[in-house]
C-alpha cells in the first residue's frame, strides 16, 4: 500500500483521533485534522494532501462537508471520502452529485476505511493515466489554451506564480498558482520535482552536463547543482561505462 498524505475534516475530537491513529498505524501521513470548511481550505492551501476524509455534518462551520468537497473539486484534483453518520436519502443524493470516492457510515471499521482509501487512490491514479494527456490553461483575455503534457519542457516557480515552458512556444505560460498546487496536474512518472522551484519533464531532456541540463528545445537549458544532477541520473536509465576519449 502506498503511503499517502491525508487530510481529516472531522468536528468530533475523539473520532478525528481514531481516524488519525488508524491512518498513521497503516503508514499514511496526516497533513492536518480540522473541524470546519474554512480551516480545511486554509490547510489544503498550505499543504496539498493526496486525499481527504470528510464528515458531512460540520458544527460551527459556514458550510457542510458536501459543499467543502465541491469546492475542493473545483480547485484541486484529489479524491474525497465521506465518513459520516448521516444516511438520509436526501443527503446521500447530494453527496452523489460531488462524486466522492467512497461514502462510509460511522462508526467506521479501520480495515474498511483503509481498503476504501486504497481503492480510491488506485482508481484515481488509473483515471489520471487514462485521461490526463492534456490540460487547458487560462490565457489572459483569450480564454483557455490546450497544452499537451508531453510538450511541456519544465515548470518553474516564480513567487506566487508559476511559469510553464512548452515546446515551440516563445514565452512561458504564466499562471497564478504556486508550483506545489500546480504539480498535482503533472503527477505522471514523466515529471520529476528536481528542486522546490523546478519540475522537469524527463522525456524532454536532451543531455546532462556537470552543471547544465539541456532540453530537447535547443534554446532551453537549466543550471543544476551536482547534487541535483546525481539525483536526476538516478531517475534515468543510464549506461554504466566510461566515455571514449
Amino acid at each position: 500500500m502506498q503511503r499517502l498524505k491525508i487530510l481529516i475534516v472531522e468536528d468530533e475530537t475523539i473520532t478525528a483521533m481514531d481516524i488519525r491513529e488508524t491512518l498513521e498505524e497503516a503508514g499514511h501521513a496526516v497533513t492536518d485534522a480540522v473541524c470546519s470548511y474554512e480551516e480545511a481550505l486554509v490547510s489544503i492551501g498550505k499543504d496539498l494532501p493526496d486525499l481527504a476524509i470528510i464528515d458531512i455534518k460540520l458544527n460551527q462551520s459556514a458550510a457542510d462537508g458536501i459543499v467543502l468537497a465541491k469546492e475542493i473539486h473545483l480547485q484541486y484534483q484529489i479524491p474525497v471520502i465521506f465518513l459520516t453518520a448521516n444516511s438520509e436519502p436526501k443527503t446521500v443524493q447530494r453527496a452523489k452529485e460531488v462524486t466522492p470516492a467512497a461514502y462510509l457510515l460511522k462508526p467506521f471499521r479501520p480495515e474498511e476505511l483503509l481498503i476504501q482509501i486504497d481503492l480510491a487512490w488506485s482508481y484515481f491514479k488509473e483515471k489520471q493515466i487514462s485521461f490526463e494527456r492534456y490540460l487547458f490553461f487560462p490565457i489572459q483575455n483569450k480564454g483557455h489554451k490546450r497544452i499537451d503534457l508531453n510538450d511541456v519542457l519544465y515548470i518553474k516557480a516564480a513567487g506566487s506564480y508559476t511559469e510553464i515552458y512548452v515546446m515551440n512556444e516563445p514565452k512561458p505560460f504564466v499562471v497564478s498558482i504556486n508550483l506545489s498546487n500546480l504539480s498535482q496536474y503533472f503527477s505522471s512518472t514523466n515529471f520529476f520535482r528536481l528542486t522546490r522551484s523546478l519540475l522537469v519533464n524527463l522525456k524532454q531532456i536532451d543531455s546532462i552536463e556537470a552543471e547544465i541540463l539541456h532540453m530537447k528545445a535547443k534554446t532551453h537549458w537549466i543550471a543544476i547543482s551536482p547534487a541535483n544532477r546525481k539525483e536526476l541520473l538516478q531517475k534515468l536509465t543510464t549506461v554504466k561505462t566510461k566515455p571514449v576519449i
